[in-house]
């Protein structure tokens, strides 16, 4: 268990009255909604949006991992007629580092397209949809799945079919039997999900309201809830992504997920758009809130289509982050000595006595048994140590709440990384840090949904308005 340093004693009255009104209204200065609508390109083409990325050991298969990867933030449920496809002209992934240099030695691939039953009416739906290949579900999607190594490329899926957007109960009254008949096996073991979920992220996001009104009058919203967002999930033996396939001499993956697109796009005169040329990364995640708050916003659209192995030239503003002197400006606790190489070492390297001041080995690829140190390279990945069990009673603070297999040690959907990653830069993991570091936080400490107990996870869809929820 991870185990934090002492600290001094807390403030004066007066300082820790400030505190206590910080732990209402500082959270979302250093994050908005994780990573949705975070960079200018992307704001604009949702489809493209990465907004959520997990990785955990699988609780109900703990010889697996599961992978999570959300995007097109902010789906009002009754979103028709087009409602919410993945874009077909994209390829979306899920990359994995096994061994520390910055780079995927695996690399799962999603690819969409999509058909209309019948082009000649305006509906998503003709009439009530009981299954995936209902003559009534009008538009429909499929995907093709690749596994992508430096060997070469494997088909593992060619015409995986897409749970479609959730209309309504009147067009889908078991849209839970829907969802499930999306699950499909993977060759070798494992299976994976595309379709639309709940979000699973829970934040207040009245920060933009002059900090929650200028009075804290606005706190304690999940802002995000009734809303949805499109999966992608996979779940995989482990030994499918340990370095030799050895998860037990080689626990320690990073994993981050990516969108690109074609290059060329053309708009011919019937308003088509034409996508050639080869693939260009436009959207990136991996752990949350980095691109939101840690990289400047002249920056963000470059740290998209940024590879982790040329994360050094974004490493000064983990190193020397803006949020803590916002909050020593505004709130005036202060903000840690920079620079900040418990933050480098919690978001670029993982965690291991070897990688900086968090004197704990934890989840840093260092770790693995057939891992070369020296050519270990700093990057933002979100790194899990697979051979960490499932918690029996999972802590939302994670590791800071001594709980091992929780962020930042990999992410489950139920982990508050708003709270944590808050107290995380406000310095918690430094020692004699300020006694109220420790109760920071937004008041929004879960998702509105319960998640369901077995792969995918997520909740279903909302389909209520978000305007009534």
């Amino acid at each position: 268990m991870l185990q934090r340093p002492r600290r001094r004693p807390a403030f004066a009255a007066t300082a820790a009255l400030a505190a206590v009104a910080c732990v209402a209204s500082l959270a979302p200065a250093v994050s908005s909604a994780s990573s949705h609508r975070e960079a200018p390109l992307v704001a604009g083409e949702p489809q493209l949006d990465n907004t959520d990325v997990y990785a955990f050991v699988s609780p109900d298969a703990p010889d697996t991992v599961t992978m999570i990867a959300n995007w097109v933030p902010f789906e009002e449920p009754n979103g028709g007629p087009n409602f919410y496809p993945f874009a077909d002209d994209a390829a979306y992934d899920i990359n994995i580092d096994n061994d520390g240099d910055a780079r995927p030695d695996l690399t799962y691939r999603w690819t969409f397209d999509d058909s209309y039953r019948n082009p000649n009416t305006f509906l998503y739906n003709t009439g009530v949809v009981t299954s995936l290949d209902d003559p009534d579900l009008n538009f429909r999607q499929t995907y093709r799945l690749e596994a992508i190594t430096e060997t070469g490329r494997t088909t593992l899926i060619s015409n995986g079919k897409v749970a479609p957007s959730r209309v309504g109960p009147a067009s889908m009254p078991d849209y839970g039997t829907l969802s499930n008949a999306a699950i499909t096996n993977l060759p070798g073991g494992g299976r994976t999900f595309a379709g639309q979920g709940d979000d699973p992220f829970f934040i207040d996001l009245h920060i933009f309201d002059m900090l929650y009104g200028g009075d804290l009058s606005e706190v304690g919203q999940d802002t995000v809830r009734g809303y949805n967002t499109n999966t992608i999930a996979i779940q995989v033996p482990k030994k499918a992504l340990a370095v030799k396939g050895d998860a037990a001499r080689n626990p320690v993956v990073g994993v981050w997920s990516t969108t690109s697109r074609r290059r060329i796009d053309v708009v011919n005169a019937q308003n088509e758009r034409i996508r050639t040329g080869p693939f260009q990364q436009v959207s990136r995640l991996g752990m949350p809130l980095v691109n939101e708050v840690v990289i400047p916003v002249g920056r963000k659209d470059e740290f998209n289509a940024t590879a982790p192995r040329n994360d050094a030239k974004f490493g000064q503003f983990v190193t020397n982050p803006e949020v803590p002197r916002l909050v020593e400006a505004i709130y005036k606790i202060p903000a840690p000595a920079t620079p900040r190489q418990d933050l480098a070492e919690v978001f670029l390297t993982g965690l291991c006595k070897a990688c900086g001041p968090v004197a704990v080995d934890l989840n840093s690829q260092r770790l693995n048994k057939d891992v070369d140190p020296a050519a270990f390279v700093p990057s933002e990945q979100l790194r899990l140590n697979m051979s960490i069990p499932p918690a029996a009673t999972p802590n939302p603070l994670g590791v800071l709440g001594g709980d091992n297999a929780g962020f930042p040690n990999g992410r489950r959907l139920a982990d508050d990384v708003t709270d944590a990653t808050l107290r995380v830069a406000e310095g918690v993991l430094l020692p004699n840090h300020p006694a109220a570091v420790d109760t920071l936080g937004d008041k929004v400490d879960a998702n509105a949904l319960m998640f369901r107990g077995t792969f995918p996870y997520v909740a279903l869809p909302n389909n209520v308005a978000v305007n009534q929820s």
